[in-house]
């Protein structure tokens, strides 16, 4: 069955787009699930610009369109207080990549469900990935990436663990568009994501916190 949402994202139709979103807040659908329609339909726009179908300016309107969406989501996303029992995750997108669209979204719920994330920001090189490791003593480190010829450089954080001898205290997950289980093997990641759910689902299942608030647990 289509996605109704996920195509009107992928043809860039923002009002259908909004609208569509308001019912389905209204029908009483997840937060999460509504962002994934609207993910997909983002991903499909990256697609048709990497086919030369859509130009620049129309993977920067996708983007800008979900962040439209986001704002409406947000009220409707409960917060919790950040709970200290668990250590925190330390994310950014690795070196040589700007694109932080799905980390944010990302780090928005997992901050939301009351988990202390550190944000790198983006072009991240190997080294301050490390560093924030070392000084966080982090449980999760989560890298974005989106361009496949960065691949490498997450490589180089895993090795660059290791040498620090901090390979054994944090489980490494990969997430973004040209991540598979051959990427995970090759960076030697312990986990990989290619959508919201999935990594939400990674990190809680990490934490040992499973679906439900932290502040719950």
């Amino acid at each position: 069955m289509e996605d109704e949402l996920q195509i009107a994202m992928a043809e860039l139709d923002e009002e259908k787009t909004l609208r569509l979103v308001n019912e389905r807040i209204q029908a009483g659908h997840s937060a999460v699930d509504i962002i994934e329609s609207c993910r997909r339909g983002v991903e499909i726009v990256g697609e048709k610009y990497s086919d030369s179908d859509y130009f620049l300016s129309d993977l920067i309107m996708s983007e800008e369109i979900l962040k439209e969406v986001m704002r409406i989501l947000e009220p409707h996303i409960p917060v919790k207080g950040t709970n200290n029992r668990f250590l925190p995750i330390v994310m950014g997108t690795i070196e040589g990549d700007i694109h932080d669209l799905g980390k944010n979204i990302i780090i928005y719920l997992l901050r939301s469900s009351g988990l202390e994330v550190i944000d790198l920001g983006v072009d991240v090189t190997p080294e301050k990935f490390v560093q924030a490791v070392s000084e966080s003593k982090a449980a999760i480190l989560g890298i974005s990436v989106l361009l496949s010829f960065c691949v490498g450089s997450i490589k180089k954080v895993v090795d660059l663990l290791t040498d620090a001898g901090l390979r054994d205290q944090v489980k490494v997950v990969v997430g973004g568009y040209p991540v598979n289980q051959e990427v995970k093997e090759y960076t030697g990641a312990d986990f990989y994501a290619n959508d919201v759910t999935e990594a939400l689902k990674i990190y809680r299942d990490i934490l040992g916190i499973g679906g439900g608030p932290v502040s719950g647990c």
